[in-house]
């Protein structure tokens, strides 16, 4: 694996969550040095980025302190003893609010863990603080009157994604080891992309999930389409991060207690996708999509150019299913409530969105299925698809907020990140390199509950492409691998 050495290399902050955790315990260090060296790197980072918006730094260390203990004692330790990570502000953690980045909701405490919290604190993690999300976790920007803006450290007019922007800046930047985050259109593997980091969203009913803050059960969309998940610098990363995550809690009636690892029945074949919906593809993603089929060739795999059914359709399935519901939702709730960046980006999203009434809720309810089929039967040859994350490069700050025009481009970008969405597909963004000062990556789409497979071949491509964080903001280009 390619990594250039630097003198932050020596520094715990800079270290993957799994060499944290095989080092914690084997007792070559402790939690709370973790913990430390972790908060010195908040210090100094997050007044530039602002990606983390609530530190809880005594209460780590007393978590740290813990977690000594029992390695002390010799007790059964979990897969993220003693690791530092940060949640989202959209999520319940007990004793804090879920603020979901809007203003009014800021005294909205959860009295409990959500499960996904749950399973992470259960696996032994250190919480230590709260991610930034645009208000309401509707954008691919990431910034909210609430919190403020969080800026991507690669190129601070790009954005960081979104909604998972916080999580992902703050993986990028060395402020935690692993980011939980969430994905209901791209908002795990969208913000991983723009920051050189590791995304995978996990597949439907992989995860549980469930927030008691909540005032109502989530729309039918994002209870089949939204997912938990996590952002982490490496590919072992993301598969410690799951292992954590995926454990079973009665408060989610979706969750499919599937192993996380499957026999390997299925060939070794990858369909190399570009363009099937026909909407455009930047030049640079092109060269690093033939460049990653070129490494999992040599890895092994068959790779062939092919592509999977009905992506189009998919992508605008998604749009009518997720935002048609959202208008009902929580439409009146983000006009009153959220910020006027929000509320600029409902609207123009709302104008691309056909008015959900019964007869179009059954299609889709319809089409999902039809759609899954089709993948499914694809996938029977070619488990595999490599594809882009996004069209293009990480999109100028705004673009969502200024015209018709331009949402269509932000649309047209997150085409694979809304079809697969729609599928409940598991799928992860990998990066590849920096190419003028931007990260780039691919994206790696699998069947149903296969994300052993899925992390496998980002592992091969990891291995060839090297681990391009963390990074110190604004300082990157003296040290960066070019692609």
């Amino acid at each position: 694996m390619q990594h250039r050495a630097s003198p932050m290399d020596d520094q715990i902050w800079a270290w993957s969550a799994t060499r944290i955790a095989d080092s914690i315990r084997a007792k070559d260090i402790s939690s709370r040095e973790a913990v430390l060296s972790f908060l010195t790197r908040i210090d100094e980072v997050n007044p530039t980025v602002n990606a983390i918006v609530s530190l809880q730094a005594q209460a780590a260390l007393d978590t740290a302190d813990a977690a000594d203990r029992a390695v002390a004692a010799g007790d059964r330790l979990g897969p993220l003893h003693g690791v530092p990570i940060t949640t989202k502000v959209n999520v319940d953690q007990a004793g804090l609010p879920t603020t979901n980045g809007v203003t009014a909701l800021a005294d909205n405490l959860a009295h409990s863990d959500s499960p996904v919290v749950a399973n992470l604190r259960q696996a032994g993690a250190v919480l230590l603080g709260r991610t930034n999300t645009p208000a309401f976790s509707m954008r691919w920007y990431t910034d909210n009157d609430l919190h403020g803006r969080t800026l991507n450290p690669w190129q601070a007019d790009r954005t960081p994604g979104g909604s998972s922007g916080g999580a992902s800046v703050a993986v990028a930047t060395g402020m935690c080891a692993i980011g939980h985050g969430n994905d209901g259109g791209g908002s795990i593997r969208y913000p991983a992309y723009c920051t050189a980091t590791v995304g995978l969203r996990p597949s439907f009913g992989r995860v549980p999930s469930f927030n008691a803050t909540a005032p109502t059960e989530r729309p039918l969309s994002l209870q089949l389409i939204s997912v938990q998940g996590a952002v982490t610098r490496t590919v072992a990363d993301a598969r410690l991060a799951l292992c954590a995550m995926a454990v079973d809690d009665p408060r989610d009636p979706w969750f499919v207690p599937v192993p996380l690892a499957l026999p390997r029945s299925r060939p070794r074949t990858v369909a190399l996708s570009i363009d099937p919906a026909g909407v455009g593809v930047h030049e640079v993603v092109r060269d690093q999509l033939i460049r990653a089929a070129a490494i999992l060739v040599n890895a092994g795999y068959q790779v062939e150019r092919q592509d999977p059914p009905d992506v189009g359709a998919a992508a605008a399935a998604w749009n009518d299913h997720a935002q048609g519901e959202a208008r009902l939702s929580v439409g009146s709730q983000v006009m009153s409530l959220g910020d006027h960046r929000a509320q600029r980006a409902f609207e123009l999203m709302m104008a691309r969105t056909p008015l959900l009434d019964t007869a179009s809720l059954m299609r889709l309810g319809s089409a999902r299925a039809t759609l899954l089929r089709r993948w499914q039967l694809f996938m029977q040859a070619s488990p595999l698809v490599l594809c882009p994350v996004a069209m293009e490069p990480a999109l100028p700050y705004g673009v969502d907020t200024e015209s018709e025009a331009s949402v269509d481009r932000l649309y047209r970008s997150h085409v694979w990140l809304f079809a697969t969405a729609f599928l409940g597909l598991p799928s992860i963004s990998v990066p590849t390199g920096v190419v003028d000062g931007l990260p780039m990556g691919v994206q790696i789409i699998g069947p149903r509950f296969r994300e052993d497979m899925v992390l496998d071949a980002a592992q091969a491509i990891e291995q060839a492409c090297g681990v391009h964080t963390p990074i110190h903001p604004q300082t990157h280009r003296e040290s960066a691998h070019q692609a």
